[in-house]
Parts: structure tokens; sequence; C-alpha cells
């Protein structure tokens, strides 16, 4: 009879074969590493939905899009533009960006202490004028450098499209470099810290870096499916990191605790393949799962975010079941090599504490001694924190609340953009017509300018550009508001459903779409929202399934279900506490723009959901094998905390220390990203796995395993009893003993 591939088996052979194991995972990292080099990585460069997506496209086609804007902002709380020292700062300002080459205008503000000096290309704005713009602004900084200094009472400092670009693109690339040096250094202080040993802390941080190499790998293939951001490759690399190294960690402790209980090498292999190898295979599964959530939406941010995620994740399953085996056959007892003294690990006298065993006792004795009570505390208390989530607002923060609020050229468009209205963030209304009607598109642009000032939607001045046979046309509407806020948020829905189909909407054969960086938040901001509770939906049920099928219990994937949840809720409101309020702002650095950002609450369910389940199923599967192995619900349950508490200890510190290096960037998307994973694994392995979990399954008893008949024929993958050993009829390979 052919035999099944199942970890155990895959385990066994690794062990047999330990060099020809580590050799197949090398080739293979080394092979998806040169697949990613050949194939390259595709960027996603417009993440667009709905009616900004059409927009763009018709923008992208007929090449309409608006220039870069550049300002040179001067200002003084004492001068007047007229005084004599402030005029002629205005005077020395444009006549060094006209020796550059650059057509300005002056538009100077209703308190007269502000001039601003606008760069600008002229009308139509062809591609030839585009590229000699370009080309003259490398020269702005140096030019406004030297009429800065000899003007030395005014504010004369550069700003505008191109310079606020640069200044994020140096912040966030910066942010995310930094991460991801410290992350490597914080795993193995963690690892350091929960072993005690270098060797046996390194093995789990090898394991998951190669497993993040091999993924970022096949990221390359994958980009040309689905394209990514750069900093989703950071966001990757942390998440496999983190869970690389959990499923590292899950296996190497269950082999040393097997040793340290008096298994002979083999033996303790053999168990620890059956046992963690197969809750790995699972748990990595459910992750895959609930990442798959992201797909839901079909938002290609996130298709790229969840694509190259999960490849990270197959990566770390297929190392920690293929490789672990065979390194921890190869080094036996020294895999507690180079041990580290650390404050705290006290031996009592005349006893030797293994390095598998917990340090301090189980927290479980007050839980399962009044259990109910327990599960009600802890329930309480995540409702507790839950609740500001009512009040959860979404939207995609500006592009000046992506980066640090104390840079010189993003304080200096924040200030032209509050001084200037005209400065603010457009609205593009790209419209396509027939060439019959293009005189009467000509009157209708005309209107819907006059009707967008007098309702102060928009600002001047406007921009119209036309293309060669004036069939389409863009007209540029400088917003109200700062763009990201509520006002200019309403400006873009007033635009679409009252001033356009009275305008340029009446002319015959025209199409008509609003887009620009304030229509993009609406429209992405409106497809998360619709999609959420479908992507939810398939995250839960899909998750249910696995479960059931994996303990062969109905209550066992229901109560995971309803304690995640309530874990998930908790992180929301946690997170709308920190960022949609202004008492952190100090703390953390960062200006709160009264929302969290639109794709965080799907990412941050998704990500959660999925690996608070590898503790989930971890502890799960330790109390299922003591239950099978005769013990009564609440001692397997102190038994498996007692065995488990410090892996999943240091399984959630590890992940915890990483995502917060994520609330230390200047991005205010990833700080929030950072804060809620951090916070989410920190609740969740202390309030939900040490209180909420055992308190729940010990009320339940024996009603945690029950399966109706009616579902006896599902398959068995053995966690349902994972004290049997798999029957191998076709080889036994046999181990080295150590």
């Amino acid at each position: 009879m052919k035999a099944r591939i199942s970890p155990q088996r895959i385990g066994r052979w690794s062990a047999a074969h330990p060099w020809r194991a580590l050799t197949v995972w090398f080739v293979f990292v080394v092979a998806c590493l040169a697949l990613g080099a050949k194939t390259g990585t595709q960027t996603l460069s417009d993440g667009a939905v709905g009616e900004s997506a059409r927009g763009n496209a018709l923008i992208d086609q007929q090449g309409l899009w608006e220039p870069p804007r550049e300002y040179a902002y001067l200002h003084s709380n004492v001068l007047l533009s007229s005084d004599p020292g402030f005029a002629a700062a205005i005077r020395d300002t444009k006549r060094s960006m006209a020796a550059l080459g650059l057509p300005v205008t002056e538009t100077t503000s209703a308190d007269r202490h502000s001039v601003l000096v606008s760069v600008v290309p002229g009308q139509p704005a062809n591609p030839a004028q585009v590229r000699r713009l370009i080309a003259g602004l490398t020269g702005v900084p140096a030019a406004l450098g030297a009429v800065a200094r000899a003007h030395p009472g005014l504010t004369i400092a550069e700003t505008g499209d191109s310079s606020a670009s640069r200044a994020q693109d140096r912040i966030v690339n910066g942010d995310l470099h930094r991460v991801e040096l410290l992350a490597i250094p914080v795993t193995l202080v963690v690892l350091l810290l929960a072993f005690g040993s270098v060797v046996a802390a390194v093995v789990p941080l090898l394991l998951g870096l190669t497993a993040v190499a091999a993924g970022l790998g096949l990221l390359g293939p994958i980009s040309h499916l689905f394209p990514v951001q750069d900093s989703a490759k950071t966001v990757i690399l942390l998440i496999g990191l983190a869970v690389g190294v959990d499923y590292s960690l899950f296996y190497v402790a269950r082999s040393r605790q097997e040793r340290q209980a008096g298994a002979a090498q083999r033996q303790a292999l053999e168990t620890t393949s059956r046992t963690s190898g197969r809750t790995v295979v699972i748990s990595g599964s459910i992750v895959a799962l609930a990442i798959a959530g992201m797909f839901v939406p079909g938002l290609k941010v996130l298709n790229g975010i969840a694509a190259g995620t999960i490849a990270v994740i197959v990566s770390a399953v297929a190392g920690s079941v293929t490789v672990l085996p065979a390194i921890l056959a190869l080094l036996g007892p020294k895999i507690d090599a180079g041990r580290v003294r650390l404050p705290g690990r006290v031996r009592r006298p005349g006893r030797r504490r293994g390095p598998g065993e917990p340090r301090r006792p189980s927290p479980s004795g007050p839980v399962l001694s009044r259990p109910l009570a327990a599960a009600g505390l802890a329930a309480a208390v995540l409702l507790v924190l839950a609740y500001p989530a009512l009040s959860l607002r979404m939207a995609q923060p500006s592009p000046i609340a992506l980066t640090a609020p104390d840079d010189p050229v993003l304080q200096t468009l924040a200030a032209v953009q509050d001084t200037f209205p005209g400065a603010g963030e457009p609205a593009y209304v790209a419209v396509q017509a027939p060439a019959a009607e293009r005189g009467m598109l000509a009157g209708e642009f005309a209107r819907l300018e006059g009707l967008a000032a007098a309702d102060r939607i928009a600002h001047r001045p406007f921009q119209l550009t036309w293309n060669g046979d004036h069939t389409s046309a863009v007209l540029s509407l400088p917003l109200t508001g700062n763009g990201a806020n509520p006002a200019s948020r309403q400006a873009v829905q007033a635009l679409r459903h009252a001033l356009i189909p009275h305008t340029v909407g009446r002319v015959a054969g025209a199409e008509a779409y609003v887009t620009g960086v304030t229509a993009q938040d609406v429209d992405f901001t409106s497809q998360i929202r619709g999609s959420l509770p479908y992507a939810i939906a398939f995250v839960l049920v899909l998750a249910f399934c696995l479960l059931m099928i994996a303990f062969r219990s109905v209550i066992v994937p229901l109560t995971a279900v309803v304690l995640n949840l309530l874990s998930v809720a908790a992180a929301y409101g946690v997170l709308v506490l920190v960022f949609q309020h202004r008492w952190a702002e100090p703390i953390l650095h960062f200006r709160s723009n009264g929302t969290i950002t639109s794709w965080l609450p799907l990412f941050l369910f998704v990500i959660l959901f999925g690996l608070s389940m590898d503790y989930h199923v971890f502890i799960l599967s330790r109390i299922k094998e003591a239950a099978v192995g005769g013990e009564l619900i609440q001692q397997a349950i102190r038994l498996s905390l007692r065995r488990t508490a410090w892996v999943i200890t240091a399984a959630a510190l590890v992940m915890v220390c990483v995502f917060a290096l994520f609330g230390t960037l200047a991005s205010l998307d990833l700080k929030q990203a950072g804060v809620g994973l951090a916070v989410a694994v920190l609740i969740d392995a202390t309030v939900v796995r040490c209180v909420l979990l055992p308190a729940t399954m010990a009320v339940l008893g024996e009603l945690n395993w029950y399966l109706p008949r009616w579902l006896d024929w599902l398959p068995r993958v053995g966690l349902e009893n994972p004290a049997v050993p798999e029957q191998d009829t076709v080889y036994e390979p046999v181990l080295r003993e150590s």
C-alpha cells in the first residue's frame, strides 16, 4: 500500500538524510532568489478603483496629466509683501527661477504676509514643456538657498509635488530600511531570552530568514500577476520572519521537551514530527487562508500583499517540516550549546531544570479554579476595549500625513495649502465627448468652473487642458479642505452627483469621471467598506471548516472564531483610541486626521486572525493530546498551558517587538498597522490565550470535542488524535541516535 505524504514521514526522511534535506532546501531558496532576479518585481503604479480608475485610464490614454506643481514660498510675520525688503526678495526669487527657464506667476495671501511664486508651464502643457519644466526644477533648491541667504529676515522655502514626493520617498525608504535592519537583532535577543542558548536561538532565526528569502524571490514572478508597492516588501518580510520564527520555535521547543523527558533522539524527532509538524502545517494553512481574505475586495494594493505573504508563509511551513528535523538530527544535544546565563534563570537546589521547562508556574490555576468568572471577566475587558470601535471611521491619510510632521518641505507644503486655497489637492474632471460636441463641452466646462467657485467646492486658479482634436479634456479643480478631510471628500461627492450631471454631463455622448488623490480615497474606502463583511465571512467560514476537520469538533472551531472576533474587535478599539484622537500624538509623533487608514481594518483582521491561530492550534493540539492520553479536561488544559506558556510568550514577544518597530515609522498608515498588530498580538497572547481560551474550554468540558454523527465522514488529518503515530507500510528508515 502506498504511503501518504505527511509531516511525520517528511520529518522522518529528513532526519534520516539530513544533508540531503539541507541541500534540497538550499537549492530551493537559491532557485527562488534566481527566479526573482530573472523576472524582476513588477511595481504597482496605480491602485485606483471605480470611477477614479476609469478617469486615470482616460487621462493616461490622452496624455492629459497636469505637470507637477512646484512653489517658492515667502513669508514674514512682520513685513507685508509691499514692504521694500519683502518686495526685493520676491523680485530675486522670480529672477532666479526665470534664469532656470521656469515660467512663474505670483500670488499674495489675503493678509499680505505670504507670497507664493508658482511654476506655471503654460497652456497647453505638452510633453516637451513638461520635460523642460522637470529639468529646470532640479536647480530650484540651490537658487532659493541663495535668495534665502540674501534675505535672512524672511522665510523662503521650496515645496510642491516634486519636492514633497522626494521628501516622502527619502523618509519612508529610510524608515523601512531601519526597520528591516532592527528586526533581526530584536528577534535574536527575544530568542536568546526564550532559549538561553545561542544555537537554539540562531536555528529559528536562520530558518525564518531563509524562508523570507525564498518568499521574496517568489514575489518576483508573482508580482507580474499581482503588482506590489515597495513598502509591501517590508510588510511581507516582517510577517514572514515572525511566522517562520514562530513555527521553528514550536518545533525546536517540542523536540527539547521530549529529550528532557527522557526520549532518545530518534523518538524525540518522531514525536515532534507527528505533533508539532502537523500543527505547523494546519496553522500555516489557516494563516494562508486568512490572508487570502485580502483578495475579496479586488484591490490591487491588497492583492499584491496577500500573494507575497502567502508565498512566504508556504515557504516557512515547507522549511519547518523539512529542514528542522535535519538540523535537529545533526545537532542532537548540541542544540543547547552556547548557553547564556541570563538574569532570572535560577535553578532550585538539588534539581536541574530542563531547557524546555517553564521557569514560572502556569497561570492556569486561578483561571481553572473559577473558569466561568474568569471567562466573564476576560470577555468584559475585551468588550470594553472594543467599544470605541463603534465610532471607527475609515479614510486614506493625506500625502502630508504619510510622513514626519517636522520635515521642512512638508511643513512648508502644509503652510502653503493653509494659506493659499488654490494650492490645495486638486480633483481632475476628465471628459471625453464626440468631436461634434466640442463647442458645447467648452461652454459646460465654463459653467462647471463658475458653479464650483460659487459653491466653494474648489478654489481658483483652475486649469483646463485639451487633447489635440478637442474631444477630451481635463479640468483641474483645487478642492476645498486639505485633500483628506471630510470637506474635500464631500466636495468630490458634490462634483460627481450635483455639478457634473448638470454641466458637462449634459453633453450628448459625453463620459465624465472625477479622479485625483481625494477621489481615489473616496472610491477605495467605499470598496473596502462594502467588501469587508464578505471578506470576514470568507475567512471565518474557511477557518471554521479547517479547524473542524483538524480537531473533528464543531465546538472547537466555533469558540476559536468567537474568541478571535473578540480579540480583533479589541484591537480595533485600541486603534480608534490612539489614532482618531489626539492624546497619543506627542508619544507616537504623528498628526491625527481623525480616521483609520482604509485598508487597515481588513488587513489587521486577516493577519491577526491567521497569526492568532498559530497559538490557538498549538495549544489545542497539546490539550487534545493530553485528553487522548487519558487526562480529564481541566488537567489536560493545566498540563498543556504549563508546557506551552513559555513558547507562546516567546512567540508573541517576537511578533510584538517586530510589529512595534512599525510604530516608530513616520508613515501614518504603516504606523497604524504596526501599533494595531502589536497591540492585537499582545491582547491575543495574554487575555485570550492565557485566560479566555482555557476558561472557556474548562466550562465546556467534554463538550469541546462534540462532533455530530452525520459529520463522521470528515477526513482524519491527525490533530484530532495527535498521540497516535502513523503507520508507515512502505518503509521505516532507521534514525541515528545522538
